[in-house]
C-alpha cells in the first residue's frame, strides 16, 4: 500500500495495486463531511486519476456504521447562514463532486451503513455503487428547508429517473439496500463487500483504459450528467481508441487466443 499525503487526517488516500482509495475518515461522527474534508477531495482525486498505475478509484467510509451521514450540520449556522453563504459552501462541495465525476477512470462508491444527504451526493457522483445489506439511503433537504444543488439533481435523475428522484426528495424517507437496488440507486448488494469491490476493480483493471474512458464520457453525455463532454469530444475519444497501441494489442491477443495486456496508450 502506498499512502498519499492529505490536507486533513479526516480524508485518507492510498494506492493498493491498481486501485486508488479515498476514505472518509470521521467515524465518530458517522463520517459527516465538514469544509476541510470537502476541500481535501479534489487534489486527491486528481492525483489518483493521473497516476499511471491506477485503473479504478474506490471511495468508502471509515468503519462499517456509515459511508457518510451527510454534511456536518453543525457548520450550517455559519456556512449556510444565508443565500450568499450557502452559494459559497456549495461551490466548495461542488468542486469535490466535480472532481469525482470528472475522473477519467471509473469511480466506485463502497457503501456500508448510512449514506445520507451529502454522503449520497458523493456516491451519486461516482460511476458505480456497491453496497451491503446494512446500507441506508436518504436525501433530507425537505426536512431541513434546503434547496438541493442542481448538479446533484442531475446526478440523481440520471441514476434513478425523475419520478423516483422526486419521491425521494418530496418525502425524505429512508431506503434500505433492497429498495435502493430496485430503483437503481445502487448497482449491487454484496454479501462480502470487500471481496466483491476488489473483484470489480480487478475486472476493470483488465480492460483497455482508453475504451473505458470513452464509455464513461459517452454515457455521461447521453444521460446529460453534469460536466458531460460535447459530441466532438466524444468523437475524439473514440478515434483515440482506434489509433491506440491497446487496440493493436487487443486484436493481436484475440488472434493469438490470449489475454490482452493493455497499457492505456
Amino acid at each position: 500500500m502506498t499512502p498519499l499525503i492529505s490536507s486533513t487526517p479526516l480524508i485518507q488516500a492510498s494506492i493498493i495495486r491498481s486501485t486508488g482509495w479515498i476514505v472518509l475518515n470521521r467515524p465518530e461522527r458517522r463520517n459527516s463531511l465538514n469544509s476541510e474534508m470537502w476541500a481535501a477531495i479534489p487534489p486527491l482525486m486528481n492525483y489518483l486519476d493521473e497516476h499511471p498505475d491506477v485503473r479504478a478509484i474506490v471511495i468508502r467510509g471509515a468503519g462499517t456504521e456509515a459511508f457518510a451521514s451527510g454534511a456536518d450540520i453543525s457548520e450550517f449556522g455559519e456556512a449556510r447562514a444565508d443565500a450568499f453563504a450557502a452559494a459559497r459552501y456549495e461551490r466548495l462541495n461542488g468542486m469535490a463532486f466535480a472532481a469525482i465525476r470528472g475522473a477519467s477512470k471509473p469511480v466506485i462508491a463502497r457503501i456500508q451503513g448510512y449514506c445520507i444527504g451529502g454522503g449520497l451526493a458523493i456516491a451519486l457522483a461516482c460511476d458505480l455503487r456497491v453496497a451491503d445489506a446494512s446500507a441506508v439511503f436518504a436525501l433530507p433537504p425537505a426536512r431541513l428547508g434546503l434547496a438541493y444543488p442542481l448538479d446533484g439533481l442531475r446526478d440523481l435523475a440520471a441514476t434513478i429517473g425523475p419520478s423516483a428522484a422526486k419521491e425521494m426528495l418530496f418525502t425524505a424517507r429512508r431506503l434500505g439496500a433492497e429498495e435502493a437496488l430496485r430503483v437503481g440507486l445502487i448497482d449491487r448488494i454484496a454479501a462480502n463487500i470487500e471481496e466483491e469491490t476488489d473483484a470489480l476493480c480487478v475486472d476493470i483493471a483488465q480492460g483497455a483504459p482508453l475504451s473505458i474512458t470513452h464509455a464513461k464520457r459517452a454515457i455521461d453525455f447521453i444521460t446529460q450528467r453534469p460536466g458531460h463532454e460535447d459530441d466532438a469530444e466524444i468523437g475524439w475519444l473514440a478515434a483515440r481508441c482506434f489509433d491506440s497501441e491497446d487496440y493493436a494489442e487487443g486484436r493481436k491477443a484475440f488472434a493469438e487466443k490470449r489475454k490482452p495486456v493493455f497499457k492505456g496508450k
